[in-house]
């Protein structure tokens, strides 16, 4: 059954914006449309799973599609986009990778070398509940092609953790019914402290680095 007017006729119709991109896809295409607005959030995290995933829940409340449906293909669709992202990575590979990273300023060739020990000892970890987390979702599957984490491994991963937070986030919008909305006000805030303590890290990384440079230029001049 199409995502129609006249079916949510009384309910709260997003009109504009992302959710109004996302109704459409679901208007056109039902279960696979949810599933591909997923791939594409996967390939363009700025495209808010917040938004799409309780739109989809709201959807199959309403019976436009089924619970099934929505959960199976933004499933699918958030393995297909990470797939993606995996293979952007695996041909980029390591050599590419510690090309690149040498041409970056107040880096080591170690800083590189000691992540990669780290993935090669977290990685399944950080890949299952990577998937949970909002931005990082999308790029995890990144160095997990670069490393050439076994694939299988990595699809059977990438599944278990989208399913767990699609379900989340479908399951609000579905229960939640008019103020499907709401879901995106709260992950929002966990995005947002999310990115803050990304940058935060990054900003004590260069700071560590730079007063390490400081100090060896002063001891090489006395």
């Amino acid at each position: 059954m199409p995502f129609t007017t006249a079916s949510l006729a009384a309910a709260q119709q997003p009109a504009g914006g992302v959710a109004g991109w996302a109704t459409e896809l679901v208007d056109t295409m039902g279960g696979p449309g949810a599933g591909l607005a997923i791939a594409l959030e996967n390939l363009f995290p700025p495209l808010p799973s917040e938004v799409i995933l309780p739109l989809t829940g709201f959807a199959a409340g309403q019976g436009v599609i089924s619970l099934a449906s929505a959960l199976f293909w933004t499933t699918l669709g958030s393995v297909t986009g990470a797939a993606a992202l995996y293979w952007i990575g695996a041909l980029f590979g390591r050599e590419r990778m510690h090309a690149a990273w040498a041409k970056l300023p107040l880096v080591k060739a170690s800083d590189l070398e000691r992540t990669e020990r780290w993935f090669a000892r977290h990685g399944t970890k950080a890949v299952l509940l990577g998937r949970m987390v909002p931005v990082f979702r999308s790029l995890i599957s990144v160095p997990a092609g670069v490393e050439r984490m076994p694939l299988p491994v990595f699809l059977l991963l990438t599944t278990l953790g989208s399913f767990i937070w699609n379900t989340i986030l479908v399951m609000a919008g579905y229960w939640l019914g008019d103020s499907w909305d709401l879901v995106e006000g709260y992950v929002g805030i966990l995005s947002k402290v999310v990115l803050g303590l990304a940058v935060l890290a990054l900003a004590a990384f260069l700071a560590v680095r730079l007063r390490s440079r400081s100090e060896g230029r002063h001891r090489r001049v006395s």
